[in-house]
C-alpha cells in the first residue's frame, strides 16, 4: 500500500471524490470502534489520498453520533499527515453568501458531552489550542480557491466556526447571540476533529461552503428546503475542484506545521508510568515517543 500523506474528510453533499483513480476500500479497526465509512484510498491527479466520508456516504450518522476518534485515528494509522475538511455551513454574516467559501480560522464550542480527546486511562496531556487550525495549510486551500476564480463565489480568509450540538438549528436569540460574538459561520463537526487531528499530529484545516444564512437573516423564510439542498450539491462541485488543486500544491510543497510536533511538551505522565494497555491503544500516536 502506497504511503498516504493527504487525508480529506467530506461533510454533508460529500460523499466521494469523483476524479479519484486506482480506488481501494480499505475498512480499518480502531481501538475507538469502527470510523464512519471505509476509508476510500486512491491517487488524485497522480497523489496518493484517502477519502472518508463524515457522516457515512448514505449520510446515516448524526453529528452527535460520529465517531471522531475512531476517524482521526484511522487517519493517522495510514499515515496521513494533513487533513482537509470539508463542510456545509450556515452564514451568520451578510457577506458570507450562499455558496461562498470560509477557510476558517477560529471555533467556538457549543457541543455537549463529546470526547474530543485520545487521552485519559492512565496518560495525561495538554495540546496548545490557540491557532486551532494550520494556518499553512489553511493558506494553501485559501489560495487553491482563490486561484479557480469559480463564478459568484467569494472566498473568506479567516473567521470563527460555531461548532453546535444539533441536530436542529438555532433559535434566532441564539443566532443573533453568535452574530453578536462577531463569528462568521455555524457548523456541528469540525471543531472535534480540529481538537483530535492536533493530538494526533495531523495539520487540519477547514474549507466550510456555505449552503445558507442562518435564521438571523430577514429573508430566512424565503429560504427552502429544495434550495439548501440544491446549494449542498453546487458546494460539493466545487469543493472538489478547490480540494484537488489544494492536493495538487500540497503534493509539490508540503509545509512543515507546527502540529506535526504538538505533543511533544504535551505530554504530561511520565510514558514509564502509563498502562501497557493504554500504550498499546494509543501506539499509532505515542509511537515516537515510546
Amino acid at each position: 500500500m502506497s504511503p498516504v500523506k493527504i487525508g480529506i474528510i467530506g461533510g454533508s453533499g460529500l460523499y466521494k471524490m469523483e476524479a479519484l483513480k486506482a480506488v481501494e476500500e480499505i475498512q480499518v479497526d480502531t481501538p475507538f470502534g469502527p470510523p464512519s465509512d471505509a476509508l476510500i484510498q486512491g491517487n488524485l491527479d497522480g497523489t496518493p489520498v484517502v477519502f472518508l466520508a463524515r457522516h457515512n456516504r448514505h449520510h446515516t450518522i448524526l453529528p452527535t453520533e460520529l465517531p471522531f476518534r475512531a476517524n482521526i485515528y484511522a487517519m493517522k494509522s495510514l499515515g496521513v499527515e494533513y487533513i482537509i475538511s470539508a463542510s456545509a455551513v450556515g452564514s451568520l454574516k451578510a457577506a458570507a453568501k450562499p455558496l461562498d467559501m470560509v477557510i476558517p480560522d477560529q471555533f467556538i464550542d457549543r457541543t455537549r458531552n463529546r470526547i474530543s480527546t485520545f487521552f485519559g486511562e492512565g496518560i495525561v496531556a495538554h495540546i496548545t489550542f490557540g491557532d486551532p487550525v494550520c494556518p499553512q495549510l489553511s493558506q494553501i486551500i485559501t489560495e487553491s480557491a482563490q486561484s479557480l476564480q469559480l463564478d459568484g463565489i467569494d472566498v473568506h480568509a479567516g473567521g470563527t466556526y460555531v461548532c453546535m450540538e444539533g441536530p436542529a438549528f438555532s433559535t434566532k436569540a441564539e443566532s443573533h447571540l453568535y452574530r453578536s460574538w462577531d463569528a462568521t459561520i455555524i457548523g456541528m463537526t469540525n471543531l472535534q476533529e480540529a481538537k483530535l487531528a492536533r493530538e494526533a499530529e495531523i495539520a487540519y484545516a477547514t474549507l466550510a461552503l456555505v449552503t445558507d444564512y442562518d435564521c438571523w437573516h430577514p429573508d430566512h423564510d424565503s429560504v427552502t428546503v429544495e434550495m439548501v439542498i440544491g446549494n449542498l450539491h453546487k458546494n460539493a462541485e466545487n469543493a472538489q475542484k478547490v480540494v484537488r488543486e489544494a492536493v495538487r500544491r500540497l503534493s509539490h510543497n508540503p509545509p512543515e506545521s507546527d502540529a506535526h510536533n504538538a505533543l511533544k511538551y504535551g505530554i504530561l505522565t511520565p510514558l514509564d508510568q502509563v498502562p501497557d494497555a493504554t500504550k498499546q491503544k494509543l501506539q499509532c500516536i505515542l509511537a515516537k515517543y515510546l
